[in-house]
């Protein structure tokens, strides 16, 4: 349990970090952009991929989605670092469907605990966050910046209340059962 809060609690911080620094120097990202959010899908995917592997007392489906969203994050965090010439229009698709594919991984995710609804507003947060981004890669580079910056913090602050939640309730509901 205290491996998974550390795990969720670690990519938050990441997020938050990550979202302060975007928001901080917009202009500055934007040839950064491609690193910065390959190194957030490459250790993301990973923690999912963890998560998947080693949550004890989550369901089967759960482990999948969450190894199969971790290997969709890590495969899009490699190619974001490996391709920096690549345009921004085809990082913006890869952010706005890896943010969607994550929103429904969160929504479908619900943790038998307290920390449910964090992860219910984390996934509808990122569901809307993808979809604007996917319809609108490269009309408005700030505008993606700037909404992938307010992603990683809320996504961040989100994420780190959903591990100091995470597991608490549970023992109550197994001694009433």
């Amino acid at each position: 349990m205290t491996g998974v809060r550390l795990a969720i609690a670690g990519t938050g911080l990441l997020a938050l970090v990550v979202g302060v620094l975007i928001l901080s120097w917009p202009d500055a990202t934007v040839g950064s952009l491609k690193i910065l959010f390959g190194l957030y899908f490459l250790i993301s995917g990973i923690v999912h991929v963890g998560r998947g592997l080693f949550t004890q007392g989550a369901s089967g489906s759960s482990r999948v989605v969450n190894i199969l969203l971790g290997v969709l994050l890590i495969v899009g965090g490699i190619v974001a670092i490996r391709n920096p010439s690549d345009t921004l229009a085809v990082l913006g698709m890869l952010i706005g469907i890896s943010w969607i594919v994550e929103g429904v991984a969160g929504l479908v995710e619900t943790a038998p605990d307290s920390s449910r609804w964090f992860g219910a507003v984390f996934g509808a947060i990122a569901v809307v966050t993808g979809v604007v981004v996917l319809f609108s890669p490269v009309e408005s580079v700030t505008i993606l910046v700037t909404i992938g910056g307010v992603f990683l913090v809320l996504s961040g602050i989100i994420q780190m209340a959903q591990a100091f939640m995470f597991g608490r309730g549970r023992s109550a509901t197994l001694d009433t059962a």
